[in-house]
């Protein structure tokens, strides 16, 4: 998508720091005996797991268009995408609900050692999360063109970015919330806040999934281009000289590709030779101007209703 961030940097850095902060969970449970980070260094591969799922889905959407899918497999991301929202759904927040309640109701006695350890993990982890959301905010703000991280956010086209903002907003918030949970516990020497820690944690990631499945899902069914490309699109088609009435335009995004359909009254009206090259005219120009339109119909036609 012209003017879209670099989607596959994103992914590659979530991909590096949730993968250091498996390496650290797990060097943790080791020197620990700890069950719950051990599971935690689960949690976090599967994570890494995610992510290989988006860079498989990027890849399988640059195939060529065949016989049987004559327009590509640019929409295969938005699958990807799709499963990705809910193994963020279950894996994520229904796991760390259901170890946030079996905690509410464990009389196991607090190992301030384990706590320590626990806290340099969390640490470790969040400076790694920041780094893989900064790539993340920098590949955003180059597609978001002025507009608030939630606008974007609601009209991106961008499936597999959408996804990675989500997943390391919820990761970066949860450890957050860890760290705060972590320490609490350490100071008053009470487990509770450790579980209500884990149930936040499991809570917000159910949000963000949510969020994110619905704004996918809007895409796998087939949704337009971003409304502000298609305004540039209105505009041009407009400002050509060979066009009297732009009277419809659809657009359907596919992938990082686009499809266009324009039915125009145009100026030439009796020479139907002259009227063809104009119209071969204009869709040059056209995917010139917007280098993500793959396939462009183009119906001349007389006034509406005539």
């Amino acid at each position: 998508m012209a003017g879209g961030g670099d989607s596959t940097r994103a992914i590659l850095f979530a991909l590096g720091a949730n993968f250091a902060i498996a390496v650290a969970k797990g060097v943790a449970a080791f020197f620990t005996g700890s069950s719950a980070m051990l599971a935690e260094t689960v949690h976090s591969l599967a994570d890494c797991g995610n992510q290989g799922l988006l860079l498989f889905g990027l890849k399988q959407a640059k195939q060529p268009p065949s016989p049987d899918y004559p327009l590509g497999y640019g929409k295969a991301i938005y699958f990807w995408s799709f499963l990705v929202a809910l193994m963020l759904f279950s894996v994520g927040g229904m796991f760390s609900l259901y170890e946030g309640i079996h905690k509410l109701h464990s009389e196991e006695a607090v190992d301030v050692n384990k706590l320590w350890w626990a806290v340099g993990v969390l640490v470790f982890g969040i400076i790694a999360e920041a780094v893989s959301m900064r790539a993340c905010l920098q590949e955003v703000n180059r597609s978001r063109n002025g507009r608030s991280l939630w606008r974007w956010f609601r009209e991106s086209r961008q499936a597999e970015l959408v996804v990675i903002f989500g997943e390391d907003l919820a990761a970066l918030l949860g450890l957050v919330f860890a760290l705060a949970a972590v320490v609490l516990t350490m100071v008053t020497g009470n487990p509770l806040f450790d579980a209500i820690g884990t149930i936040m944690i499991g809570a917000l990631l159910i949000i963000v999934a949510v969020f994110v499945a619905i704004e996918v899902k809007a895409m796998l069914i087939g949704q337009s281009i971003d409304p502000e490309r298609q305004v540039q699109m209105q505009a041009f088609l407009s400002g050509r000289p060979e066009i009297d009435k732009v009277i419809s335009m659809i657009t359907l995004q596919l992938g990082n590709e686009a499809m266009v359909s324009v039915q125009a009254q145009m100026r030439e009206k009796q020479d139907v030779a002259h009227l063809v090259e104009q119209i071969n005219v204009v869709e040059r120009a056209f995917k010139v101007e917007f280098p993500e339109v793959r396939w462009s119909f183009f119906e001349p036609d007389s006034k509406p209703g005539l």
